[in-house]
């Protein structure tokens, strides 16, 4: 992203944070339309990539569900746009929580836990809610470009409690560091960020995914919480977790990572299949993408 469109970010970010919830979604809303309707190449990826997900959709279906998934990304984009004047009270109402007690038994073997996801939702609710009640916690994510927007995004979450590790080899070190002092990090899986991932069947499909969880994991005895965050009818959040997965060594790592990875991926499939509108990915995953 060039510095003016770090500068339009901004100016369009301190008028969203300045409207009601109503009025910013409706804003929201009208730039999905267009970046639906004129995006190059981010729709044409997404509706490539919803056709993997699910192949029983028709054209009309499919294109009904890309444009919600525009929809509810433009309005993921709004909460963070608006976080600034959010604190943690004000965000409870707006999530609800299936599976707390999965959180609860992976918590309670006291070696963190390292929270596998995909690119869905909004984390930081869930994320500014867990660091005030349960632990805290980090996002293990890519570092943006130019670097005031990833400063931006880095104060803005800080300022509720949520860290953010960039994702490389120093923020691959504090990832161990925070899990040793029993914190809660959280990573996606779905896309291969740094170019290093292993082809595994992904939706039936070969798809480099990242196996660092899974070998963090084995080398931590960390417990892994497949989980996803999705938008409400009512743009409330729910957030689903599903019971811990618990990396167990053999003689083979790097079979023990496959395997690993591979069960994470059952989960991912899970959420994605059952919410693809919320899964906002206009980005290659598959061979043979736009």
């Amino acid at each position: 992203m060039s510095e003016w469109r770090w500068r339009a970010f901004k100016l369009m970010q301190s008028i969203v944070e300045r409207l009601p919830r109503s009025w910013a979604y409706a804003l929201a809303v009208l730039a999905a339309r267009f970046a639906w309707m004129f995006s190059p190449l981010a729709r044409p990826r997404l509706d490539y990539n919803l056709a993997i997900v699910c192949p029983e959709l028709t054209p009309v279906e499919l294109r009904k569900i890309s444009w919600v998934n525009f929809r509810n990304h433009a309005k993921a984009y709004a909460d963070l746009m608006m976080l600034p004047r959010m604190n943690v009270e004000a965000m409870r109402p707006l999530m609800h929580v299936d599976g707390l007690e999965n959180l609860a038994q992976a918590r309670a073997m006291g070696k963190g836990v390292l929270v596998i996801s995909c690119h869905m939702g909004s984390y930081e609710v869930a994320s500014a809610i867990w660091s005030a009640t349960v632990s805290p916690v980090s996002l293990f994510a890519e570092e943006l470009e130019p670097r005031a927007l990833y400063e931006w995004y880095r104060d803005t979450r800080a300022r509720l409690g949520i860290s953010v590790l960039a994702l490389h080899l120093g923020g691959l070190r504090k990832v161990t560091e925070a899990l040793k002092e029993q914190e809660i990090v959280i990573t996606a899986i779905d896309r291969d960020i740094t170019g290093t991932g292993h082809m595994m069947p992904f939706f039936g499909r070969p798809a480099p995914i990242p196996m660092g969880p899974a070998a963090i994991a084995l080398r931590l005895g960390t417990p892994l919480l497949p989980a996803c965050v999705y938008r409400l009818p009512d743009d409330t959040y729910r957030a689903e977790t599903a019971p811990p997965v618990i990396a167990q060594p053999t003689h083979d790592p790097r079979a023990d990572e496959v395997r690993v990875t591979q069960e994470l991926l059952r989960h991912i499939e899970g959420f994605i299949r059952r919410h693809p509108e919320q899964w906002h990915v206009p980005h290659r995953i598959w061979e043979g993408a736009p």
